[in-house]
């Protein structure tokens, strides 16, 4: 079952955000039709390296754009506008992640769409917003996560700021646009009437500080950078030394604190005034990490796991070979394969959903322009020529 099958949504969308939102509703049988401009080569990322799959294709592109179409129009030209519109006629929603000055420009905003389809929902996701004095500014998650502060609390105390290792806010951005973009077209079904809806990687990073911004709105508190990637305030949350290596240790109550002194032999730190609460644990922090340093590095991480799974949350602490070879990751069937002209086995990430316990299938994305002649017959385009 394919929850939103049926329903089309015309995409003006390149790199991270939009592309990895709408790749996950295409999982969930949307049809994802990119509008891609000829002139510049469409998306930029079908050109992003060193994985390249031919002319204008490439790994990076089809992580995030798996299971769309392609349709190559210039929107800054009058007949290839005018065969948007007729698309637009038949769409459910239109989303871009254009700079926030530019939907308007190129109307493909609600007012500007509304007399084509007034039931049509605009997702706009932008660096900054398109309401505010940055709306024509470019922008990218690393700016964002700098900005937003971030980057301040990322990485080790005697260490300079560090960026989280992925583009997480541009993924995060893009599920909270779908997350506004599905409630607003749950809203223009019962209605009949479309909307605008905005977000911009700006505000998400912003909202992910969550308890940590409440924190220090209203007690003064700013967050610090802590050790061992550790819990701001719960200890131990940490990453601890082993014999081999390192393993994650997450005591969030206090029965996990006591099993893991008593699992590792060392049932004397429950009693010990330094660490017999949470708040004696959060103020000599340090010392606690070199007593579970001490203890815990006479085994491998392998030997403390047989030992501590299913009695305290932990997980060893991989590499990103360790972790695409390891059996669980096998066992939860999240990687999977995708026929492509140039690969016919490409491998990619399955969908993190399923749907009465199966994930949906994944296809490629097709080539720049596949689908212009599917979609645009009968509505009298301008022949392309892909650049």
């Amino acid at each position: 079952m394919r929850p939103l099958e049926g329903t089309r949504i015309l995409t003006l969308e390149s790199f991270g955000a939009a592309p990895y939102g709408t790749m996950l509703l295409a999982d969930l049988g949307a049809e994802i039709i990119k509008i891609e401009n000829p002139a510049t080569g469409g998306d930029a990322s079908r050109s992003v390296g060193p994985n390249l799959l031919g002319d204008k294709d490439s790994q990076y592109f089809q992580s995030f754009n798996l299971g769309k179409q392609s349709v190559a129009l210039d929107l800054t030209h009058p007949a290839d506008q005018k065969s948007f519109h007729a698309l637009v006629a038949t769409a459910d929603a239109v989303v871009n992640n254009l700079r926030g000055d530019l939907p308007e420009k190129l109307g493909v905003d609600f007012a500007s769409l509304r007399d084509i389809n007034p039931a049509i929902v605009c997702l706009h996701i932008s660096a900054y917003g398109r309401d505010n004095s940055r709306q024509a500014w470019p922008g990218y998650d690393y700016l964002a996560q700098a900005e937003a502060g971030l980057m301040s609390m990322t990485g080790e105390p005697d260490g300079p700021p560090c960026r989280i290792g992925l583009s997480m806010i541009d993924y995060m951005t893009g599920i909270t646009g779908m997350v506004g973009l599905l409630g607003c077209l749950m809203s223009a079904k019962t209605t009949g009437r479309g909307c605008d809806v905005d977000t911009n990687l700006f505000d998400v990073a912003t909202h992910q500080h969550c308890y940590l911004a409440t924190w220090y709105l209203n007690s003064g508190s700013e967050p610090q950078r802590n050790p061992r990637s550790a819990h701001p305030s719960i200890v131990p949350v940490q990453s601890v030394r082993t014999k081999d290596g390192w393993i994650y240790v997450m005591c969030m109550k206090d029965k996990f604190w006591v099993a893991l002194a008593q699992h590792i032999g060392r049932d004397d730190l429950v009693s010990d005034r330094r660490f017999s609460t949470q708040e004696a644990r959060r103020n000599n922090r340090d010392q606690l990490t070199g007593e579970l340093d001490s203890a815990m590095s006479l085994r491998s991480t392998e030997e403390w796991l047989s030992i501590l799974t299913g009695v305290i949350p932990v997980a060893p602490i991989h590499s990103v070979r360790e972790a695409f070879s390891s059996r669980f990751m096998e066992e939860a069937g999240m990687v999977t394969s995708v026929r492509h002209p140039l690969k016919p086995t490409l491998q990619v990430l399955a969908s993190p959903l399923k749907i009465d316990g199966t994930r949906p299938p994944k296809s490629a994305c097709e080539a720049l322009g596949g689908g212009n002649e599917r979609y645009l017959a009968g509505l009298t385009p301008r022949p392309q020529e892909l650049a």
